[in-house]
């Protein structure tokens, strides 16, 4: 019996490491450019399969739906879904997930991503779960979603909630009736499990989760309602997936809508569209993947940080050099081969063009674009600020014994900015966030006293409001409270009373570089003339980036552009200063050369005068 249970026993485990090296149906293309037909069965969460006659009837599960067919554990290491995975390369800096709290003045950047700047939000005391239904609204599921609560608080929720799987139909659904609102107010909701089937075309959710007891089962209850539209299922219970491979541009725009703040700034009319997508390209052109979905992200160096055999080819000068999919060859003519080693392309070719203050914008994963009931505000948080032209960071490139290793060139390229807010605690020299509770306990109070700007601005803070807030934390954390804003640390001395504001590195703000949107050649810098960068009053040394900040003082606080450049200051305005007498220069220059030609013209006249005078008296 005993050699019976072990051969039966090495028999599953070298079946399932056969199962699990072998490739699914989907997973790889038989070379054909048409999309299969997808008529399949529906199934739930534990791969039972649905019929339209169950009573309670479920929503589909995609891991078991799709992934009948499709690695879905493969597709979940892709780069949308591992920021969680402490083994995942974190590249070149992103837009991190902005945490906004006006009852506290909070405004932080976050990210599971070990980027410089932004904080885990664990430090917060925002767990996975709670992290989920915070920003889950633009997740295209998997990663934080699928992550098993440690909160014992939060585990019998999970299992009310369920798990928000990778939503494959986010992207790959070619039905305009894929509604990822719908999606955003179900993950609002706590309808994790629900929240793919409700954005789908044929079905549709009712009922909350949040509102749900612990005891809830939704195997026993209906309080959470899933229908099938009528019609749904065929004869054999199938349905039908209007799936397409390539991803049309209004499922990224969900994620990836930005627009400027001001009169016509929001107003779709009054934008012009990245010259990209004006001649005919599509997102994914550029931006491809397999399917590990380690999807090219299209910067300069991305190579050293993928396996994305695509990363060196779809960069800018990837592809403009080697002119796919039509890209032009550019010539440069003129151009001091200087600006390709200290600038990126997106320097001169990407964003809006640069005024004498930086323009305040919106983007969809920060504003919670394009969801029910989102602030249309123009002051509404976070504010962020661009385009900011900055010297990139170094890109995560891999690990060593443990440790981030960066690679990068350190060009100037074009960024987006926030300046962190938030209260914290200092303790040999670094400063970490305090729980929000906390903070909340400290600051709420003084701080629900202050007087409103307008609707989702900052209140007005003033320095009485972070001297009580502090001296309130001073009893509850560990380490000598402090509050930073603006590029600034607020601390208290030893009698209690606020000292002046400090410089620290946990102050300075948090820089992303942009790429779109793309301006064509006769748009970009330097098009009109070298003084479009190189005038004294430029915005691209000298504009003004304003410092947000909730303080009432600070309002007006702005830093030259070129501060974030490392370069010196007095330099650069001299280099632009000597483009004033440049044109006289020239002048100068061809007159002297006119006149030397003049002198030139009558010397040689005079010279074959003297020969003809010889050669008529020789003969």
């Amino acid at each position: 019996m005993i050699i019976t249970g072990v051969l039966c026993w090495l028999f599953l485990v070298l079946s399932a490491v056969a199962d699990a090296g072998q490739k699914k149906i989907g997973d790889e293309s038989d070379g054909s450019r048409s999309v299969p037909v997808h008529l399949i069965g529906l199934r739930d969460e534990e791969g039972d399969k649905i019929s339209p006659d169950d009573d309670p009837i479920l929503p589909f599960s995609t891991s078991q739906t799709c992934g009948a067919c499709h690695s879905y554990e493969t597709i979940g290491k892709g780069w949308h879904f591992n920021a969680a995975d402490v083994n995942a390369v974190p590249g070149r800096k992103g837009q991190p997930w902005i945490f906004v709290d006006t009852g506290t003045c909070t405004q932080i950047p976050l990210s599971y991503r070990p980027w410089p700047g932004a904080f885990h939000p664990e430090q917060l005391g925002i767990t996975t779960f709670k992290f989920t239904q915070l920003f889950g609204r633009h997740m295209p599921g998997g990663g934080v979603g699928e992550v098993e609560t440690d909160d014992p608080d939060e585990i019998i929720r999970q299992d009310v909630s369920g798990k928000l799987e990778i939503n494959c139909l986010g992207c790959h659904n070619g039905h305009p009736g894929q509604d990822q609102a719908e999606y955003a107010g179900q993950v609002a909701r706590q309808n994790f499990r629900w929240a793919a089937a409700a954005a789908t075309e044929f079905a549709s959710v009712k009922g909350a989760a949040v509102t749900q007891p612990d005891t809830y089962d939704p195997l026993m209850d209906d309080a959470i309602a899933t229908t099938y539209r009528e019609n749904t299922f065929d004869h054999e219970k199938k349905v039908s997936f209007n799936i397409t491979r390539k991803v049309p541009n209004e499922r990224c725009y969900f994620c990836h809508s930005n627009i400027e703040v001001g009169e016509h700034g929001s107003q779709e009319w009054a934008a012009d569209e990245d010259v990209h997508l004006a001649a005919g390209l599509a997102c994914v052109d550029c931006h491809r993947n397999g399917l590990d979905h380690n999807l090219t992200r299209g910067y300069e160096g991305e190579d050293a940080a993928s396996q994305n055999p695509l990363a060196a080819s779809t960069s800018c000068k990837g592809c403009h050099t080697e002119g796919r999919l039509g890209a032009p060859v550019p010539e440069h003519l003129g151009l001091p081969p200087v600006h390709f080693e200290k600038l990126t392309c997106t320097a001169c070719h990407s964003g809006p063009w640069p005024k004498k203050q930086t323009h305040q914008g919106k983007t969809s994963r920060a504003h919670a674009l394009g969801t029910h009931g989102v602030n249309k505000s123009d002051d509404a948080l976070p504010h962020i600020l661009y385009p900011v032209f900055a010297k990139q960071g170094g890109i995560g490139a891999g690990y060593l014994d443990q440790q981030l290793v960066l690679s990068g060139d350190g060009k100037i390229a074009p960024h987006k900015l926030i300046w962190p807010a938030f209260w914290g605690s200092l303790k040999d020299k670094n400063v970490t966030p305090i729980p929000l509770n906390l903070a909340k306990r400290a600051a709420g109070r003084s701080i629900a006293r202050a007087k409103p700007r307008s609707r989702g601005d900052w209140p007005t803070l003033t320095d009485e409001h972070i001297t009580k807030a502090l001296v309130s934390l001073k009893k509850t954390i560990e380490g000598e409270p402090v509050y930073i804003c603006g590029g600034k640390l607020y601390s208290l001395d030893e009698s209690g009373k606020l000292r002046a504001p400090q410089d620290h590195p946990a102050a300075q703000p948090y820089l992303w570089p942009i790429a779109h949107n793309v301006r064509p050649a006769t748009q970009s810098l330097g098009a009109h003339y070298c003084t479009d960068c190189h005038a004294t009053d430029a915005p691209f040394f000298f504009g003004e980036v304003a410092v947000d900040s909730p303080l009432d003082a600070e309002q007006v606080a702005t830093k030259k552009m070129i501060e974030f450049q490392g370069i010196d200051a007095f330099c650069v305005w001299a280099f632009a200063l000597s483009f004033v007498f440049r044109p006289w220069l020239k002048v100068v220059v061809l007159g002297s050369c006119g006149l030397v030609g003049v002198v030139l013209l009558l010397y040689g006249l005079k010279a074959l005068a003297s020969v003809i005078k010889a050669v008529a008296e020789g003969d």
